[in-house]
């Protein structure tokens, strides 16, 4: 329920179970009381099932942009009706024949009535453009569709934050077994009576004393079980990958497990915790003898070892020099990255164990002056891929570190093996540490050198919660994965938990944010690309629509005050408000991710929404515009060669041909907005099949717009040479964004010179009063001597 790892004993007393909870060790009856939200489990999960409400650090910038972008937009609305209210009634306006629209005393009210109406119309559509209602549904896309996609890629989404958060991680602490590692294990090697075993499984010369006493530790103290196969009669071994290792390794020296565990009964049982680092089991054989088996870390077992068995089958004494003999074989065992088990037994007088049960349950089996009967090497093969996984990580500025239970020895030799450590970094302080070292500093002193630390071995779930405390607190944006119970709180510490979905069990999965469903460190990867595409996709739709609403308000409010008249009107503001918030949206929020994603650094927590490059980019591509078009309203008639025509006829001809250039240079710059730190803008357009429909369908209206929606839309029908133009002056914006793609622009970004400006002035103002107070209080003085 908690994530601990201690157990909890059940008796008459204390006879409560929690809904949800596993039974470690022992039988009984249970009678089920309450289901559902009456258990303390149902009430824990509707608490964390429930919507907090709380904001994502992306939408908390996305609300800060909006709400920006809106209140330009409306100051914008108010003062181009300001204007146009103005203007019509001191009888500035003009009608298509060039007539004024108002005269006072001849102007009817309802005309005077009508005009006005028109003239709100067009600065509620202004509103309309400016406000970026389009945000919202670019992040819900983004991320439903995010989350579709990382299905395929193996990662199971619980939190829907977690997909851009993920894409801001600065670390991975990544288990070891099963994520790095193929959790396939095998007994590789074996010391056993003071000499190599090759085979590790022959039990040629093997002494008959140390073959019983092992096949009776192994039989009784796993949590694994042995049977055999209805259909083929093979035996089958069940348990976790280390246990079904040991297993098979005692089905090779002669182990019948049903015979054996019939041989002696189990009067109390330590069960194997991740602190203590070993397991333990008493029997009483039939002789009434009773033996108590060890297994557990090599190093651990061999510490609580005096003696051992010789190949004779005689006890010697475990001597200092026969100890350095026995690390030195331990520490070469972990350096050819193999899992190192040490089996040890002693007698035990049969008065000493408690006679009654529930005494016995709280009585500590005697763990000194063991007998050493065998270590053994576990090799765990690395997964093929995690070695390039690693490399893609560290490229993309996302240092990965290594939290393993097993010895310093095994976790530096896979470390090295999965690319965590490079060569020489070994020899760094603290780029391999122990748990318990770790621990035993003081949590300032850990701040200090926590982001060396590449390598954990021999660490508890305590310790990684500290490692996730200590990075997070120095500023890092901490991704974990974690598989057991008592990996939940780590999971939930960290900004992102990612539980294994084979291996993990149900409370770590309630504590994570994603589930990797391979438990393979290369998915973990892919989802720190899909995290950074959810990023760049909405930074894409942004500077796409900051281009379209800064031109668009600029060029209405230009024409307004000059000429009274707006070019763009109501039904085309409308238009270019649909390509740009839903189809937009659509088109640039479904970008699939890209190997270009994963060789930049991460996205850092306080790193502005609209960066440098998206500044350089917008700007250029709206004064490009405004440009274009006011020229366009100003002196389209002389361009386009409108003299003979009516000014009622030219006026209709040059306001769709700047409507239709403005579309077009927003379906153009639409391509720029997929790249917007690359010249080649068609990298992977291929595969973009939803943009390359929406950029179809959108040209596809358009025509239609033009063409034969003249009485809805205030167009009339363009011949060939004037859709040339249209085509010719939204083609520019290719080449000019690749020009201005190979301007450099500062690192630091545009807010922090404001910000630095304003703490200037902030600094002198304050110095100014800190010196008239001065001035003040020496003349004060003065005043007095």
């Amino acid at each position: 329920m908690t994530g601990e790892s201690k157990y909890v004993y059940k008796d008459k007393k204390n006879p409560f179970l929690m809904s949800g909870c596993k039974v470690a060790d022992g039988y009984g009856t249970m009678l089920v009381t309450a289901v559902g939200l009456n258990t303390e489990w149902g009430l824990v999960m509707a608490t964390i099932s429930e919507d907090n409400g709380e904001e994502t650090p992306l939408q908390v910038r996305l609300n800060g942009v909006a709400t920006f972008i809106g209140k330009v937009g409306l100051a914008v609305a108010v003062l181009v009706f300001l204007i146009l209210i103005i203007r019509f009634f001191t009888g500035h306006t003009e009608d298509k024949y060039g007539k004024p629209m108002f005269k006072a005393g001849k102007t009817s009210v309802g005309d005077a009535f009508n005009g006005i109406v028109k003239i709100f119309a067009i600065a509620v559509t202004i509103v309309v453009v400016a406000v970026p209602e389009g945000l919202p549904l670019a992040v819900t896309l983004t991320l439903a569709y995010s989350m579709r996609k990382m299905m395929a890629d193996k990662a199971l989404v619980r939190r829907l934050s977690a997909c851009e958060t993920m894409g801001s991680a600065t670390t991975i602490c990544s288990d070891k077994t099963g994520t790095l590692t193929l959790n396939q294990m095998t007994v590789v090697k074996a010391f056993i009576a003071g000499e190599s075993r090759e085979p590790p499984d022959t039990t040629e010369g093997l002494p008959p004393v140390i073959q019983a006493l092992l096949v009776e530790g192994i039989s009784q103290n796993t949590t694994g079980s042995v049977c055999k196969s209805k259909g083929s009669g093979e035996m089958e071994v069940t348990g976790s990958p280390t246990e079904k290792a040991i297993l098979s390794w005692a089905l090779k020296l002669g182990m019948n497990f049903d015979d054996e565990r019939s041989k002696s009964s189990v009067l109390h049982v330590f069960t194997f915790n991740s602190e203590k680092k070993r397991g333990g089991v008493a029997l009483k054989r039939s002789d009434s003898e009773v033996h108590i088996h060890w297994k557990g870390a090599a190093e651990i077992i061999l510490d609580l070892c005096k003696t051992w068995i010789d190949s004779s089958g005689s006890v010697q004494e475990m001597t200092p020099t026969k100890v350095d003999e026995n690390k030195k074989i331990i520490e070469g065992m972990a350096a050819a990255t193999l899992r190192c088990i040490a089996f040890a037994y002693r007698t035990c007088d049969l008065h000493n164990v408690p006679v009654d049960e529930e005494q016995r349950q709280s009585w500590q089996i005697p763990e000194d002056n063991l007998t050493l009967l065998a270590i053994v090497g576990i090799k765990d093969p690395c997964r093929p891929n995690v070695r390039e996984a690693v490399h893609i990580c560290q490229k993309a500025g996302v240092k990965v570190r290594m939290v393993t239970g097993d010895n310093i020895y095994t976790a530096k030799a896979i470390a090295t093996e999965c690319g965590i450590l490079q060569p020489g970094e070994d020899t760094e302080q603290y780029a391999i540490i122990e748990g318990r070292d770790f621990r035993s500093y003081s949590e300032d002193e850990r701040l200090k050198f926590v982001d060396k630390i590449c390598v954990m071995g021999r660490s508890s779930p305590t310790d990684k919660l500290y490692l996730v405390q200590a990075l997070r607190k120095r500023g890092h944006v901490v991704a974990v994965t974690g598989d057991g119970t008592n990996d939940a709180p780590a999971l939930h510490e960290a900004d992102i938990g990612l539980s294994m979905g084979i291996q993990g069990t149900e409370v770590a999965k309630e504590s994570s944010d994603i589930i990797i469903l391979d438990d393979n460190f290369a998915s973990v990867v892919k989802v720190v690309r899909w995290g950074r595409s959810v990023y760049a996709n909405i930074q894409k739709f942004i500077q796409f629509q900051l281009t379209v609403n800064v031109a668009a308000l600029t060029i209405n409010f230009v024409a307004a005050i000059s000429s009274g008249d707006v070019p763009l009107t109501a039904v085309q503001l409308l238009w270019v408000n649909l390509i740009m918030d839903t189809l937009g949206a659509l088109a640039l929020a479904t970008e699939a991710p890209t190997d270009h994603l994963m060789i930049r650094p991460p996205v850092g927590r306080r790193e502005p929404l609209i960066t440098n490059i998206m500044w350089r980019n917008l700007i250029v591509q709206a004064f490009y515009q405004v440009t274009v078009l006011l020229v366009l309203t100003f002196k389209g008639n002389d361009i386009l060669d409108l003299k003979l025509d009516s000014t009622a006829r030219a006026n209709e001809v040059r306001n769709t041909v700047i409507f239709n250039a403005f579309v077009f240079c927003q379906i153009f710059n639409e391509f720029n907005s997929r790249k917007p730190d690359q010249i080649n803008i068609f990298r992977g357009l291929r595969q973009s099949h939803l943009f390359v429909g929406i950029i179809s369908f959108t040209l596809v209206l358009q025509v239609l717009i033009v063409e034969f929606a003249g009485k809805f839309a205030k167009t009339t029908p363009l011949n060939w040479k004037k859709w040339i133009i249209c085509i010719v002056i939204g083609f520019i914006s290719w080449p000019l964004a690749a020009i201005v793609k190979l301007i450099p622009v500062p690192e630091t970004p545009l807010s922090d010179y404001f910000r630095l400006k304003k703490r200037r002035r902030r600094h002198s103002s304050e110095n100014r009063s800190k010196s008239d107070g001065k001035a003040e209080v020496n003349e004060g003085q003065n005043h007095h001597v």
